[in-house]
C-alpha cells in the first residue's frame, strides 16, 4: 500500500520528535536507531526512508530541538519570565522536553564540526532572542550582555542537572542563585 505524502511527513516528524527527546535525555551515543524508531511508533526498516544515517538524524534532531526551544522562548513575554522558567526545577527535571543547549552541550563538544555548526546556529538564535529583550542601546554591549545571560542560564541548568540526583539541595541552590544573579543584573 502506498503511503500518502502527508503520512510520510507525519512519520518523519514523529522520528525527529522521538530522536530529539531521547538525545536530550541520554545523549547521542547512548541512543540507537532501533530505540528511536520504537519510540516513534515505526519499524526500524522505515528509518532509511527518512534519513541517510544516525548522524543525519542527529543533525536534524539538534536543529529541531533548538527550534522548539526557541519557539518556547519567543512565546514567553519578558526576559524575567524566560529566566524564571528556564531556571526552574520543572525544567531541570525534564531534559527530554527542555532546552537543547543545556542538554546537548557536553555531547556536541565531542561530535563532528558540522553538528557543532548546527548547535552554534541554534545558540546564535537564542542569543538573538535574548538581545531583542534587552534595552542596552549599544549593539556590542547588548550582544555581550545577552551572551552572559544565556551562558549563566545554560551553565546553571547544566550544573543543577548534574547534581540533582546526588544533592538535590545543591541543585535547587544553583538554580536559585542563578535566578537571583540574573535578576540583580537586570535591575542594574
Amino acid at each position: 500500500m502506498r503511503v500518502t505524502r502527508e503520512k510520510v511527513l507525519e512519520h518523519r516528524h514523529a522520528i525527529l520528535d522521538a530522536a530529539s527527546q531521547l538525545f536530550r535525555e541520554r545523549g547521542f551515543s547512548d541512543v540507537g536507531v532501533a530505540e528511536i524508531m520504537q519510540a516513534s511508533g515505526l519499524t526500524h526498516g522505515a528509518f532509511y526512508g527518512h534519513f541517510d544515517s544516525k548522524a543525519d538524524l542527529a543533525h536534524q534532531a539538534c536543529r529541531n530541538a533548538c527550534a522548539e526551544g526557541l519557539a518556547r522562548m519567543a512565546e514567553t513575554g519578558s526576559l524575567g519570565a524566560i529566566i524564571e522558567r528556564y531556571l526552574s526545577p520543572a525544567h531541570r527535571d525534564n531534559a527530554a522536553h527542555g532546552c537543547a543547549l543545556s542538554a546537548l552541550s557536553g555531547e556536541v563538544a565531542r561530535q563532528s564540526p558540522s553538528l557543532q555548526g548546527d548547535y552554534a546556529a541554534g545558540l546564535a538564535d537564542f542569543i538573538g532572542e535574548i538581545e531583542r529583550r534587552l534595552e542596552e542601546p549599544d549593539p556590542d554591549a547588548r550582544r555581550r550582555e545577552a551572551i552572559g545571560i544565556l551562558s549563566t542560564m545554560v551553565g546553571a541548568l547544566t550544573m543543577a542537572r548534574a547534581v540533582a540526583g546526588g544533592d538535590a539541595e545543591l541543585s535547587d541552590e544553583i538554580l536559585a542563585a542563578a535566578r537571583a544573579r540574573l535578576g540583580e543584573d537586570a535591575a542594574e
